[in-house]
């Protein structure tokens, strides 16, 4: 660290002109101030007197703790110097929330105090990895004759007191440089997850804990981002979320249905905001024309909930290639409040926490009015609404905490402050992280993600960062012949079912992919069989728990998008009913990791044949159940008879309809078609779900360029010469 010397810290508070010399001021701190100018000060002291001066003036350093002896015969107070602060850790680490501690290595917050970055942060260690020394003699002799001087006297030089403190530096031209801060180090957990990759998950939380959090909420206005992985959207939809955590309401497609209710004294909204929008498609234009698709296929998945509400809510970003990120920072800094990151783990949430948190919006220290903290109230909407602190803030993190609360406190509030650690491990957040903006306007919480998906257990522990995708998937195109079956990984075996009909798949998931014989595949699954050149991910109790998880059927038709120039219109422009064929097609949704998506092209009058259904065995009739006995033994006889005669049989109720059946507009029943099925099987039959086709193939296949393409093939030279030696053989003979 640069050590400043004293000589240097006096000739830069006193460079403000021609002064008188002081009586009181010590001559042995400065010999100079007896000159009329500290500006003649090189040319009046001597070569040998600064030779003498250097040597003394190196060794002093300044303190940590700034000291000041008071004489008690000195007619004057001395000036309080503020002590230096001693730096503690965190409250929290600002990678994962974890509140710190240094007891268990294995949890999250863990600070190792021998870590450099710790002792460097505690001031234990300086920036060249060696310990401070101790003071010196002379800061004590700075500092006691600092001590022993009028404040009035200091100030008609120029001097300040705090200038002298450890940690202040001054430039040759008098202006005050602050030290720049050391970044706030990270928990051992964060530490070797941003440099290893190594780490363990945190047990995931309940939407009750959730619901608790949020209820402790310190706002009125409270919006919280249901976020949604694009990579398997949307399996990720938690559902009845609006229900879980309270009663959100969503607005529905009635006219008069308002915006936003309050709930005790509170108002809580909720986005839905899909993340990774770079995996769709390769440009932001392609994205946003699936929008439609994306409301329509959310819609279905949000079940009879999804049919009545808007989704104007919707958004789709991509904190990667920043798609969509300014437009959501700036709803978010205007709308204030709480705005909270819900969703499930690796999903997107710390990285779109980063991209779209308002930076910079905490006004400067400077143009506040000193003397009383600045406080905005947290429940107004406008920026102008602020007023001041009576009371001093706590001074210690202890006063902060709060016992029993699930919320933890907020950090202060800074312009660029640090950011939630972004890691692929599942759980990298262990607690809500809370950050301020706007000078008290609102905050950004990223809590913990909840749990999603068990598929990893049934994979290797050297392969599951695989089943991750982050990048885009440029798939290749397979042709299911009958019988034949698409290989995902070891872990995934789609064999269609329909016989006599070719499917073409494509794979976008991280995964390896391979297409084999029904025979082969099941045995590779089994692994009992190896197959050259893949290799098989799963673990040997994946292998023992695969199951048949559905029959799905392509139902979706993509004849329009399929057919190339024969459907449009500006080309042959036939009319898709007119075709004798359809392409059918649906994306098999694999939790977490992908989709792959499937079709093919069926005749229309095998489509509208009738399906052949396999008869299932009759279930086999229960006994009837003996009515009751009364227990009264004349309550049969008074049942049967009234008046000497038979009693009539008590007429059934007439029931009416559901409302829903009641309102449901008269459709004809169409007949159910012969649509073409795919068989998926899965460890335990699980992780498997299906949705509306999005043509992923048409937006990502490989690019195909002029050099790629094959130009006519050359004419076989095999022979050439050997015939026209013949020919002139031929010819010469002829003459």
């Amino acid at each position: 660290m640069h050590r400043t010397l004293s000589s240097r810290w006096l000739r830069s508070a006193l460079s403000a002109g021609d002064r008188a010399a002081l009586a009181e001021f010590p001559s042995y701190l400065c010999p100079a101030l007896s000159a009329p100018s500290i500006r003649g000060l090189s040319s009046t002291v001597s070569a040998t007197t600064t030779k003498r001066s250097h040597p003394a003036a190196q060794q002093q350093h300044r303190c940590l703790h700034a000291r000041s002896a008071i004489d008690e015969s000195a007619p004057n107070e001395a000036p309080q110097v503020p002590q230096a602060r001693k730096k503690s850790l965190p409250i929290q680490c600002h990678g994962c929330g974890g509140f710190t501690q240094t007891t268990d290595p294995s949890q999250a917050g863990y600070y190792n105090l021998d870590r450099r970055a710790v002792k460097r942060w505690l001031g234990l260690e300086g920036a060249d990895g060696k310990p401070l020394k101790e003071n010196k003699d002379e800061d004590l002799v700075v500092q006691q004759a600092l001590g022993s001087l009028d404040p009035a006297a200091l100030a008609e030089l120029g001097i300040d007191a705090k200038t002298f403190q450890h940690g202040d530096e001054l430039d040759p031209h008098g202006t005050f440089l602050p030290q720049p801060l050391n970044a706030t180090p990270l928990c051992d957990r964060c530490h070797t997850l941003v440099h290893n990759r190594i780490g363990v998950p945190i047990f995931h939380p309940t939407t009750d804990a959730l619901r608790d959090t949020i209820e402790e909420s310190p706002f009125k206005y409270n919006h919280v981002y249901h976020v949604i992985d694009a990579a398997d959207f949307p399996m990720s939809l938690i559902p009845r979320l609006h229900q879980l955590l309270g009663d959100i309401s969503l607005r529905r497609k009635n006219r008069r249905s308002r915006a936003g209710r309050y709930y005790s004294d509170r108002q809580i909204e909720m986005s839905f905001i899909i993340t990774r929008a770079d995996l769709l498609a390769p440009t932001e234009k392609q994205v946003n024309s699936l929008m439609p698709w994306m409301r329509e296929v959310l819609r279905d998945a949000l079940g009879d909930i999804g049919q009545v509400i808007r989704l104007g809510n919707v958004s789709c970003v991509s904190a990667k290639r920043s798609w969509w990120t300014k437009e959501l920072k700036q709803d978010i800094y205007q709308r204030g409040g709480a705005g909270w990151m819900v969703g499930k783990v690796n999903v997107g949430k710390s990285q779109l926490f980063e991209a779209v948190f308002p930076k910079g919006t905490t006004m400067d220290t400077k143009q506040r009015p000193t003397g009383k903290p600045l406080e905005v109230d947290m429940f107004a909407r406008d920026e102008d609404v602020v007023t001041y602190l009576e009371d001093d803030p706590p001074e210690n993190d202890d006063e902060r905490l709060e016992v029993g609360s699930l919320l933890p406190p907020a950090r202060p509030e800074t312009n660029y402050p640090e950011m939630p650690t972004v890691s692929s491990l599942a759980g990298t957040t262990a607690s809500p992280i809370r950050i301020p903006y706007g000078n008290g306007k609102g905050e950004l919480i990223d809590l913990p993600g909840l749990a999603r998906s068990d598929l990893e257990l049934f994979v290797k522990e050297e392969h599951r960062q695989s089943l991750i995708m982050q990048k885009r998937i440029k798939p290749q195109q397979y042709s299911l012949t009958p019988g034949k079956s698409l290989i995902i990984g070891g872990l995934i075996r789609i064999t269609p079912r329909t016989p006599d009909l070719v499917f073409l798949g494509y794979n976008f998931t991280p995964l390896e992919e391979h297409m084999t014989s029904h025979s082969k595949a099941e045995n590779f699954l089994a692994q009992t069989r190896p197959i050259d050149g893949l290799t098989n991910i799963a673990t040997p109790e994946a292998a023992l728990k695969m199951a048949h998880a559905g029959a799905f059927k392509l139902r979706h038709d993509v004849t329009r998008a399929r057919a190339g120039p024969i459907t449009r219109s500006n080309a042959i422009g036939i009319k898709v009913e007119k075709l004798p064929y359809r392409v059918l097609s649906t994306d098999i949704l694999i939790e977490g990791v992908g989709w792959v998506e499937i079709t093919a092209q069926m005749r229309l009058r095998d489509l509208q044949r009738s399906p052949q259904h396999t008869e299932l065995p009759a279930p086999r009739a229960l006994p009837a159940a003996e009515p009751e006995k009364p227990k009264d033994p004349f309550a049969v006889m008074e049942s049967l008879i009234v008046d000497g005669k038979k009693k009539p049989a008590a007429p059934e109720p007439v029931r009416r309809p559901p409302r829903q059946e009641r309102e449901k507009p008269f459709k004809n029943e169409e007949p159910e078609l012969n649509y073409p099925i795919v068989d998926v099987y899965s460890p335990l039959g699980k992780f498997i779900g299906t949705r509306a086709p999005m043509n992923g193939w048409l937006l990502n296949k490989p690019l195909v360029k002029a050099k790629h393409l094959k130009s006519r093939p050359r004419k076989s030279m095999k022979g050439a010469k050997k015939n026209a030696k013949a020919a002139a053989r031929a010819a010469a003979a002829s003459v």
